[in-house]
């Protein structure tokens, strides 16, 4: 699994990286990013509650 999160359109909440910091977080610059290439398979159910949780939608897991 591959997750990607549209930066343009993150509030910067912190809640993806909250519960996934395995996968996400904060940038330099201000908004979440997606360090890994490929979500390691135990945590490839906290990468989609991060998604399913993300307040304005910019996350996609697939």
């Amino acid at each position: 699994m591959k997750a990607k999160i549209d930066r343009d359109g993150c509030i910067m909440c912190g809640l993806c990286t909250s519960i996934c910091p395995e996968v996400f977080r904060m940038g330099e610059d201000g908004p979440a990013e997606v360090y890994v290439d490929t979500i390691p398979m135990d945590n490839e159910n906290s990468a989609i509650e991060a998604c399913d949780g993300c307040p304005v939608s910019v996350i996609t897991v697939e």
